[in-house]
């Protein structure tokens, strides 16, 4: 992998055709629900036939009320009026796994509650509705707290609030949430349909893969938000999503309601060429080496290859996404398109003295920045790379404010460590350390391999001078914090990284506040000077619609990937050998017999097939994770769970050619609950269409 990575990095960039800022396609952007009735005319020349106030009202039930965000990171949706809610199996992957034992492995062979008292509670989970949001822009200018406005929106605490920057702080939004606690475990597929084709597959077309799983939302008798208790009952939504079983093809309308957690479509080339040349690199090669130490790991045991399932998926989805993101940009030759842009833009802004110095200003700052940003980011891949860091800091926070909720996820992160994996996992982050920090080495760190014998005496000291390394020597720590505050002075490996720790930065090196000053008046500027290009706000996991249609793309010469795929390329892929391709024995009895109930489509070769994937023009990104992919007529017909390898690099330019999303055609997830999971009771409390 690493010689197919330097040959990316030596590879001379190809320039595109420069295009100047051409008007803003229909597939691009993430609109605002509020605003949407300044897009639903282009919304309804390409199929859609509802009405804005369908999408997003305050004053009435709208799409809006039957979508969520789950657990801070994926997007969710209601499909009945009992409160089920389906995501994505990946986005459900940490309660899925924190009911699995070897004795119960719900990983591999799948859950299914059969009625409402086998659904499994999750103390941590929670999902969260947007009540409303709105522009204060004004009231903010006009000298009104930010407190102030968000206390008087949260009802005395009834509600969660936010105040969020759009385009650089040229405009702020309130946004106010509704919060519920108790969200149990309905059903997953084993993780050889919810996970099909594994790391191999992760971010590529043709995709096979049922990433679903099922959750229901619980309120008390008022349906309100209240903690676990068996007394609430299933909660009552003012809007859930009806079902198509009609199916779609290409050229459909498709639109993507959801939380999308992060693009940066407005930053200059500085920023571009840090991804590029600096940032992507060097995270892929620590990220491969951790990656292959876990997978050595999980191949030699069954235990070990459940409890570092989570770890494993979370490491190598924006390891996999870093690499597509890479290839996109300097496919792209995005750096000189920006580049080339911003020479417009400086030629516009010589002759107005408020912006003339603006991309100075910005080019100076990126120089100043990077190189703190760099090492802070290389810190958090390889120092905090290791896990025993983890274990670390959590303890450290718990000395500070000892909490019963804390002690049992610090029980939690010992039940799925290896020490034995760390402690390679820590000699092979070193190395990459050594490698990728700016000279000199901190001499605190060079004192200290050199007191050890090198770096592998190193990592050996961090682990036998240990004293957090096992949970039976912590656990008597976590009933005298005193003694614990003591043990965590003297620790090794908090001692590592007190040395390379410089503390949280930014997701972006953009949003550092000497740089992201900048933005403000850029934006400003930029909204001037290109009067023609209609600016949508970068995504910061705020709800959001973006919308398409269903559509595939050429990948290369000669090569059209088509937009939809079946069971049959899920059979064509099958192999017991491997482990992220071997099925369940069901689905080949399944596939065997042609027994596919309602579910069956006509094949292309004349039988009969069940629709799998789907590709659409829709921008999305990280966050968009389960999001519902709604028709025309505002029916669900898939849940999105990924996009396209070379169109991830769409979080920073986005490339209508081959920028696509994926998704999972919830006829294949209707078929996976009926004839896999025997849960058909399900499918009948949703409106099926």
């Amino acid at each position: 992998m690493m010689s197919g990575l330097r040959t990316i990095l030596k590879r001379s960039v190809l320039l595109a055709l420069i295009v100047i800022a051409a008007p803003i396609r229909a597939d691009e952007g993430m609109w605002l629900p509020s605003l949407i009735g300044e897009r639903i005319d282009d919304m309804r020349a390409k199929g859609f036939r509802l009405t804005a106030e369908d999408i997003y009202s305050v004053n009435a039930a709208s799409m809006k009320d039957a979508v969520v965000l789950f657990n801070g990171g994926c997007t969710g949706e209601l499909i009945s009026p009992e409160g089920l809610l389906v995501t994505n199996h990946h986005c459900g992957y940490g309660a899925i796994q924190s009911h699995s034992t070897v004795e119960h492995d719900y990983l591999t062979h799948g859950f299914w509650a059969q009625n409402r008292e086998e659904e499994l509670p999750n103390e941590t989970l929670w999902v969260r509705f947007l009540v409303r949001m709105e522009e204060v822009t004004d009231r903010l200018a006009a000298g009104e707290s930010t407190e102030k406005i968000r206390e008087e929106a949260s009802e005395r605490g009834r509600y969660r609030t936010a105040i969020e920057q759009m385009y650089y702080g040229n405009q702020q939004f309130l946004f106010v949430y509704e919060q519920f606690d108790d969200v149990r475990l309905v059903a997953a597929p084993p993780s050889s349909i919810g996970k099909f084709g594994g790391d191999t597959d992760n971010w590529m077309w043709p995709r096979h893969t049922g990433d679903f799983s099922l959750f229901r939302i619980y309120a008390d008798a008022q349906n309100r938000p209240a903690k676990f208790s068996r007394k609430n009952g299933p909660y009552r939504p003012k809007r859930y999503f009806p079902v198509s079983t009609k199916g779609i093809g290409e050229g459909d309308f498709t639109m993507i309601y959801g939380f999308p957690g992060n693009t940066q479509q407005y930053v200059t080339a500085d920023a571009v060429a840090y991804v590029v040349e600096q940032s992507d690199p060097m995270k892929i090669d620590l990220r491969t080496r951790r990656l292959e130490i876990i997978s050595a790991a999980q191949e030699a045991d069954a235990a070990t290859r459940i409890r570092y399932a989570a770890k494993h998926a979370s490491i190598a989805n924006a390891w996999k996404k870093w690499q597509g993101e890479l290839l996109g940009l300097q496919r792209l030759g995005t750096v000189a398109q920006k580049q080339a842009y911003e020479a417009e833009f400086a030629r516009w802004a010589a002759g107005r003295p408020e912006y003339a110095q603006l991309l100075d200003s910005l080019h100076a700052a990126y120089r100043t920045a990077a190189e703190g940003y760099y090492r802070q980011e290389l810190c958090n891949e390889s120092v905090k790379g290791i896990e025993l860091t983890t274990l670390g800091a959590a303890l450290k926070q718990y000395a500070a404010k000892p909490s019963e909720a804390l002690a049992e996820r610090i029980a939690k992160l010992y039940r799925d460590y290896d020490p034995a994996i760390d402690r390679r996992v820590a000699a092979e982050m070193l190395h990459g350390l050594e490698q990728y920090h700016p000279r000199p080495l901190p001499e605190a760190y060079t004192a200290e391999t050199a007191r050890h014998g090198g770096i592998e005496g190193y990592a050996d000291h961090l682990f036998t001078a240990s004293a957090i390394v096992s949970y039976e020597t912590v656990e008597p720590l976590l009933r005298d914090t005193a003694a614990l505050r003591r043990t965590l002075a003297e620790e090794p490996v908090l001692r590592l990284v007190g040395i390379f720790d410089r503390g949280r930065i930014p997701r972006n090196l953009s949003n550092l506040p000497a740089i992201e000053r900048w933005y403000r008046p850029y934006m400003k500027a930029l909204r001037e000077f290109d009067r023609e290009r209609p600016f949508y706000p970068d995504a910061n996991l705020t709800l959001r619609v973006a919308y398409g249609e269903v559509a595939g793309y050429w990948y290369a010469d000669a090569v059209y990937h088509r937009p939809l795929t079946t069971l049959d390329g899920i059979i064509a892929k099958d192999d017991p050998t491997i482990y992220d391709y071997d099925i369940p024995e069901q689905l080949r009895e399944r596939y065997a017999a042609k027994d596919y109930g309602r579910w069956g489509i006509p094949a292309a070769d004349g039988g009969v097939t069940v629709p799998v994937c789907f590709l659409a023009t829709t921008h999305t990104t990280g966050g968009n994770s389960g999001s519902p992919v709604i028709n025309a007529d505002g029916e669900l017909v898939g849940i999105n769970f990924d996009r396209t390898w070379r169109s991830t690099m769409s979080d920073l330019q986005f490339d209508p050619a081959i920028c696509r999303n994926i998704a999972v055609d919830i006829r294949y997830v209707l078929f996976t609950i009926d004839r896999i999971g025997g849960a058909g009771y399900l499918l009948e409390e949703m409106e099926l269409r």
